[in-house]
């Protein structure tokens, strides 16, 4: 099964068939992307998907532009500061992935009073005047440590690698881990790093606390730090322990490579970069007049033994196992909230 039909075959369609005609002209709507963050695959994929998916519609005349936008740093002041210059300069709508849930409330409110219709995805905010787009974060936590039960009945020490401190997601799927192993108590998390969803720093932080730490039966993981874990653990000559992986093309080649060599067998988890896209596509259906629930709740994409092999062919290179979406994808997602 295709990566696009893994994750669409899991949401629930309300009609067979779906009108995606234009209730009202978007046309001349400017839509533009808010980005706190673009230091690793996952954000790289993310943007790449957007400049794809809204190049091509606003080259079919479906908006005016689709712009984004990332901030130099992860800072909550300057992103803030960001959305203030996106409301002087006209967009109708700001696509958001946010530095905090919280901390950019101010400046959503302030969009939203100015009329402009925001659409929060992956880093969503709290504000009640904006759209959320996220999947199941403490879901995807938890069910990490209910594989493990599986593979590891008798349990065992835990290493968690998060991912950049603060942010919504990570506190989320840190939140789910936890749960995992009070579901499941015969696992202990040993120990805890920042791996900021990324290959490098993961493996410097990795390297920085395994001397402290005892054996480790499992590493639970946020995505873009699986490989980077392996190669720490593996360049301090330690028993590879079964280190759940985040859908990152190095992860999944590391896996399959294992996997040949001696049977090593894991899954893999993540949002699909491509989500940015639908949030896309969201704000546009808003901007078109019609009624959107303010929560949206997409799959998470997993990959595990039986299908690595056909989902790491159809990963490019450096990228991310990805999903793109269309208009009519959307349209599906709305429906199916209803």
């Amino acid at each position: 099964m295709t990566i696009r039909k893994m994750l669409l075959a899991s949401v629930a369609v309300a009609c067979a068939a779906m009108p995606v005609s234009a209730l009202a002209d978007t046309s001349g709507k400017k839509i533009a992307l808010s980005n706190n963050y673009a230091g690793n695959s996952w954000r790289q994929a993310m943007l790449t998907s957007w400049d794809k998916v809204t190049g091509e519609a606003v080259k079919a005349g479906v908006v005016a532009a689709a712009d984004a936008f990332t901030t130099a740093e992860n800072q909550a002041t300057e992103q803030a500061a960001q959305i203030q210059n996106m409301i002087l300069q006209g967009y109708d709508a700001i696509v958001l992935n946010a530095a905090s849930p919280t901390a950019l409330n101010g400046a959503v409110k302030e969009a939203c009073d100015a009329g402009i219709t925001v659409v929060s995805f992956d880093g969503i905010v709290t504000e009640p005047c904006a759209w959320r787009i996220a999947v199941d974060f403490k879901e995807m936590g938890r069910s990490q440590v209910e594989y493990l039960s599986k593979k590891l009945p008798q349990g065992g020490n835990l290493l968690e690698i998060r991912g950049l401190a603060g942010v919504f997601v990570d506190d989320e799927i840190s939140a789910g881990i936890h749960e995992g192993v009070k579901q499941f108590p015969q696992f202990k998390i040993a120990g805890s790093v920042h791996g900021d969803w990324a290959q490098d720093v993961a493996q410097k932080a990795v390297a920085g606390i395994l001397p402290s730490l005892p054996e480790i039966a499992g590493v639970v993981t946020q995505g873009g730090d699986g490989y980077g874990a392996a190669q720490a653990i593996a360049a301090a000559k330690r028993p590879m322990p079964i280190i759940v992986m985040g859908n990152r093309e190095d992860e999944l080649k590391w896996w399959q490579q294992q996997k040949e060599a001696n049977g090593y067998e894991t899954m893999s988890v993540s949002i699909a970069p491509g989500v940015s896209t639908l949030a896309f596509w969201v704000a546009q259906q808003i901007l078109d007049g019609k009624e959107v629930k303010k929560d949206l709740v997409v799959p998470f994409l997993r990959i595990d033994q039986d299908n690595l092999e056909q989902n790491l062919a159809n990963t490019q290179a450096g990228g991310v196992a990805n999903v793109e979406y269309a208009q009519e994808d959307a349209i599906k997602v709305i429906e199916a909230a209803k």
